[in-house]
């Protein structure tokens, strides 16, 4: 049986825990990320777990960071467990519940901007786009429909908000927020980042719509951390359905939220916590999605011999 993975109790200080990840401190310089397989959708937390989340998510990181270690620095120093318990001994005893899931990193300072490229119109891009013509008070082109194609993609940042949902804001907010040599070097490296992912998945039929990256400043260089290019953190189509005009089929959660849809109209849900239980095919159907996106994006599938 899959060993899931709801929360973690190492015995290292809880730096914080989020809706997925538990992130705990590795001496002064050094985080230890230990993605769950807790699911949120509607920024609700769910009850149940989804079986190999947490080792998709991790995975994918590890797996698209090897691929930009010559684009951008990052924060990567391992993503399996044995070395991280090689370099941490003190988790030896928690090694199960690490495989897979866990990487370990360089430690900065995390700058408060979510960095969004959107590749096409979805998502809150569109609903602003509908109600106001703009994006991030940005106006944009007349006559736009979701999921148009953005020539080039459009550098979208966010504040990152702590409960519910992220805040569009301008390149100007973030400008006058951060300095504007570092905001120019955060839109430099997040259009580097997102243009070499959009051309890697392209070439495995899959569309990055659009995604968010983190970074932190480190011995006065910025890197790139936490999740990148992950079915949570990005929305990842199948070329062969794309069709603008309407809404496209997703590689992630998309199952979850077209039953939470279901509850909601028939009155079952009120979309706030807490939340339904949800049906194990509902589940399972979560699970091969992400399952599916690994596979596709890297061209074989989990390795679940190394998980316990």
């Amino acid at each position: 049986m899959t060993l899931t993975v709801g929360s973690t109790s190492l015995p290292l200080p809880l730096v914080v825990r989020g809706k997925v990840r538990d992130v705990y401190a590795v001496g002064a310089d050094r985080l230890l990320l230990v993605a769950s397989d807790r699911v949120s959708a509607f920024d609700v937390v769910m009850n149940e777990l989804v079986p190999y989340k947490g080792a998709v998510l991790t995975q994918i990181t590890a797996w698209w960071l090897r691929q930009l270690g010559d684009l951008v620095p990052h924060h990567m120093i391992s993503s399996d467990a044995d070395e991280i318990v090689a370099l941490v001994p003190e988790l030896a005893p928690h090694r199960d519940t690490l495989a897979g899931r866990s990487m370990l990193g360089l430690r900065g300072q995390v700058f408060p901007v979510e960095c969004v490229i959107r590749g096409y119109l979805s998502g809150s891009a569109l609903k602003e786009y509908r109600e106001t013509g703009t994006l991030a008070g940005e106006r944009l082109a007349d006559g736009l429909v979701e999921a148009d194609r953005f020539d080039p993609p459009v550098f979208s940042p966010a504040t990152k908000a702590e409960t519910g949902h992220d805040e569009n804001i301008t390149v100007t907010q973030v400008r006058a927020q951060l300095g504007e040599s570092v905001a120019a070097e955060l839109e430099r490296m997040s259009r580097l980042v997102y243009e070499r992912g959009r051309d890697v998945a392209a070439a495995r039929g899959i569309i990055i719509a659009d995604t968010k990256f983190e970074f932190a400043q480190r011995d006065g260089h910025i890197i790139l951390v936490d999740e990148v290019l992950t079915p949570d953190s990005s929305r990842f189509w199948p070329a062969d359905q794309y069709q603008p005009g309407r809404t496209q089929p997703s590689f992630d959660k998309q199952p979850l939220r077209d039953w939470l849809d279901v509850e909601r109209r028939a009155g079952r849900w009120d979309g706030n916590a807490p939340p339904p239980s949800l049906p194990p095919e509902v589940v399972q159907a979560t699970s091969a999605r992400y399952l599916d996106a690994f596979a596709r994006l890297t061209g074989a599938p989990l390795d679940t011999s190394r998980l316990p």
